[in-house]
């Protein structure tokens, strides 16, 4: 059973920094694009930053010099740093990943964490 594991998540002034971080642990061959959502009250869920299994890395234009993602392939993880909040980042944060289960026959599967709070005060 794969799961996907995230933490991190807090309450921080604007202004302020948090990482978020997330885990990939079960029968895992492979990870394709490793990716970070968000969802705030009354709104849609909309795509934060992504990172591909080459490296490349998309960010939404809000939080385009602000946040980075990176991810370890070695430890099956991915992190967000968040930088310079603002009370609009507040949201609950998902961890979103493309994962090869099976080989014979192959079978990816698309997995979502159970979500992290970040609340930013102004």
């Amino acid at each position: 059973q794969v799961q996907l594991v995230e933490s991190g998540g807090g309450l921080v002034q604007a202004g302020g920094s948090l990482r978020l971080s997330c885990a990939a642990s079960g029968s895992i061959f492979s990870i394709r694009a490793m990716n970070w959502y968000r969802q705030a009250p009354g709104k849609q869920r909309e795509l934060v930053a992504s990172v591909s299994n080459g490296g490349v890395t998309n960010y939404a234009d809000s939080v385009k010099g602000r946040f980075t993602v990176s991810r370890d392939d070695a430890k099956k993880t991915v992190a967000l740093q968040m930088n310079s909040l603002k009370p609009e980042d507040t949201a609950v944060y998902y961890c979103n990943a493309g994962i090869l289960i099976s080989a014979t026959p192959v079978r990816w599967g698309n997995y979502w964490g159970q979500g992290t709070q970040v609340t930013v005060s102004s």
